[in-house]
């Protein structure tokens, strides 16, 4: 894969994908593991946050203590529908970065995206943006989601998912080679009707029960 690929191996990342696959893992059960995969593909994916140091006191001494460089703002950016279990979960670390949703949906017959939705906060130049979906399939909505948000000029993007395919990656970065990817694992193919093989299904569906 491409250097610009990062697949996040962590032992409970992967043993909570394990169970997000399975067929018989229910809706709250899903949702829940999703919530807790991003916290942790989360801790990886901001692994280059610049720190400051501040002086501080503890119970017995003062110490020059790191935080997070102030001027450091990020923005979250959910691919509706199924980006949004990947958010929750980015935020309970994350509660200050601001949020972004684009609307997206993948016609059946073409397998191309088309935008229903768009809304991010206005001073996106300032940010920093990490673009949330869990499935990269074939990478249209991905692309199609990039390039809209590029318009916006943000500071850096980075595109977060729990699965890829080869094809997706291949075709992701023939339009966005400057982007990274970081994924939980990147799965054998895609099917005729573009899923990804193994993969766990529909995201959307089974984040939110409605099939």
């Amino acid at each position: 894969m491409p250097s610009k690929v990062t697949v996040i191996d962590h032992p409970l990342i992967q043993h909570k994908l394990t169970l997000m696959r399975r067929e018989e893992t229910s809706t709250a059960k899903f949702r829940s593991l999703l919530i807790e995969i991003s916290m942790l593909l989360a801790y990886e994916v901001t692994r280059d946050l610049p720190l400051k140091y501040e002086v501080i006191k503890t119970p017995l001494a003062e110490m020059k203590a790191p935080v997070l460089a102030p001027e450091k703002k990020l923005v979250i950016v959910s691919i509706m529908r199924a980006g949004q279990g990947i958010l929750d979960g980015m935020l309970q670390l994350m509660p200050s970065a601001r949020v972004g949703h684009i609307g997206l949906y993948r016609d059946p017959h073409t397998l191309t995206p088309v935008e229903y939705y768009f809304k991010v906060p206005h001073d996106i130049e300032e940010r920093d943006m990490i673009v949330v979906d869990p499935m990269v399939a074939t990478g249209n909505s991905a692309i199609a989601a990039v390039d809209r948000l590029k318009e916006t000029n943000p500071k850096t993007l980075k595109l977060v998912c729990l699965l890829a395919a080869p094809e997706g990656i291949a075709n992701f970065h023939a339009h966005h080679p400057d982007v990274p990817i970081y994924t939980a694992a990147i799965d054998d193919c895609l099917d005729e009707h573009g899923y990804i093989i193994p993969g766990l299904g529909d995201a959307g569906d089974r984040l939110f029960g409605t099939k």
